[in-house]
């Protein structure tokens, strides 16, 4: 077996391994056309911010999560 079938059978297995340990739920990242960062898999359009809009998003997870909690019972649940 030559060199190069060998390290294309190993890249194959890792690529593998890495495709496993993706997230199942079928949500993917992308980088936009324009340079932003778009999650796709959440609703029937990608949900698409720039990168320090994620990341001020990601700085208020505590308070978004109090936020839902305090307002449960008037939020609604999409199905599926």
């Amino acid at each position: 077996m030559s060199e190069d079938l060998k390290a294309e059978i190993e890249r194959l297995k890792a690529e593998n391994e890495a495709l496993k340990k993706a997230p199942v739920k079928g949500i993917s990242l992308k980088v936009s056309e324009k340079g932003a960062v778009s999650v796709y898999g959440m609703g029937r359009f990608p949900v698409t911010l720039y990168m320090e809009q994620w990341l001020k998003l990601l700085e208020m997870g505590e308070q978004i999560r109090t936020f839902i909690k305090d307002n449960e019972s008037k939020l609604k649940k999409k199905e599926g």
